[in-house]
């Protein structure tokens, strides 16, 4: 099953109760979207500096959460749908109504002190994942209340997968892998890159559909860069009418995010037999991917990932054409925490999951990634599992 159960909510709110007594404190405040997300199962539907909501999470006590009343029915289908993990909720106007009357966006923060009282918290010691802005204003209103940043212990709590969470990416790494085999399909001369990559998003919206049935797909990319544009990681900034041409590498992406868990699966194609260099760049940077991988292992320090394909890519006498890290953490975003992979010493846990994405970048010839999502164990495993070898990669 797609749907995430409550064995991950109790999961995750076992980790927060074990933060809270490490920390002292009275309750987790989230108020950024993909927080949000995390504690309540409610795919956030709006921006959060224009609309800011928040979630509440007590040491002792029931959570609940402030949302603004354009999420009124998108809530209820979660609360129908049952997937929900918190079902407490209030909500804020932005307009004044005539009838059943709600605090104004305006008045936010005193809907929220109002709140916290309510519950106990006005003399409560809060951490929160972001604790300034407007949650700021309304713990101004309860000056015996003390919030304080907890921004790096609740990026802690999204470290370690449940079972159940690495089960579903199992399955979207299978989307993915399936998009690879139809972009193997695709690949032509004269093809314009852009109308490719939408074609592949409708077919994964229509794989999806048959895979996951009524629930959360999002498409975050489907996107190929092609020839020498590819040499920049994020393109040239002129994506509009390019065309593949015969001799050109390109690179894909392809990352779906599937009930908050995101996968990405990144290959580098030739259309057409490769010359010397593309092959020899194409080897280093496939051996640099298998080599961070094989280094996802419990234990050793999270920047042994990056250390390992950076080796084969220095041996290989590139090491000029690196132009970022190595990967970062995979999960409720697409890049997720630890961010700072590339210089962070401490140990690998297990169940763990992390990018492998090095990528070598030659300007006037192309780029060279393969990126395959990986958990951490004492035998990585490998998600992603479209081919990377170099006959299978290039499309005659």
């Amino acid at each position: 099953m797609a749907a995430l159960s409550t064995a991950v909510r109790d999961y995750r709110f076992g980790l927060m109760q074990a933060l809270m007594e490490r920390e002292g404190y009275d309750a987790l405040a989230f108020t950024q979207a993909d927080f949000f997300q995390f504690a309540t199962n409610f795919a956030t539907d709006v921006q959060t500096w224009e609309r800011p909501i928040v979630c509440i999470v007590p040491r002792n006590g029931t959570p609940f959460v402030i949302l603004n009343e354009l999420s009124t029915n998108h809530w209820r289908f979660g609360i129908e749908a049952e997937k929900l993990w918190v079902t407490d909720a209030e909500f804020y106007a932005e307009h004044p109504r005539l009838t059943r009357r709600v605090p104004l966006v305006t008045q936010w923060a005193e809907a929220v002190a109002d709140r916290l009282r309510r519950a106990g918290l006005a003399r409560a010691r809060i951490g929160a994942d972001a604790p300034g802005g407007m949650l700021a204003r309304a713990a101004a209103l309860l000056p015996q209340m003390k919030l304080e940043g907890a921004t790096a212990g609740c990026r802690s709590l999204r470290w370690v997968k449940h079972p159940e969470e690495i089960r579903l990416l199992r399955e979207i790494a299978g989307l993915t892998d399936w998009v690879q085999d139809r972009y193997r399909e695709a690949i032509r001369p004269g093809r314009l890159v852009q109308e490719m990559d939408m074609a592949m998003a409708a077919a994964m919206a229509e794989e999806s559909a048959r895979r996951f049935p009524g629930e959360h797909l999002e498409i975050m990319r489907c996107w190929t860069l092609s020839g020498p544009a590819s040499c920049a990681p994020h393109g040239d900034g002129r994506s509009s009418g390019q065309r593949i041409e015969k001799g050109h590498g390109l690179v894909n992406i392809v990352i779906p995010r599937v009930n908050g868990l995101v996968v990405e699966n990144e290959r580098t194609w030739f259309c057409g037999k490769p010359d010397n260099r593309q092959a020899f760049l194409f080897e280093t940077a496939r051996a640099a991917n298998e080599a961070a991988c094989e280094a996802a292992i419990t234990g050793r320090p999270v920047c042994d990932i990056d250390a390992a394909a950076q080796a084969v890519i220095e041996r290989a006498g590139c090491a000029d054409l690196i132009l970022h890290r190595t990967g970062h953490g995979m999960g409720t975003l697409g890049h997720e925490f630890p961010e700072d992979m590339a210089f962070n010493t401490r140990p690998l846990l297990e169940n763990e999951v992390y990018s492998a994405e090095p990528g070598l970048y030659q300007w006037g010839l192309g780029g060279f990634r393969h990126d395959d999502t990986v958990v951490v164990g004492a035998r990585p495993e490998v998600l992603t599992r479209a081919p990377k070898d170099l006959a299978s990669q290039t499309v005659a």
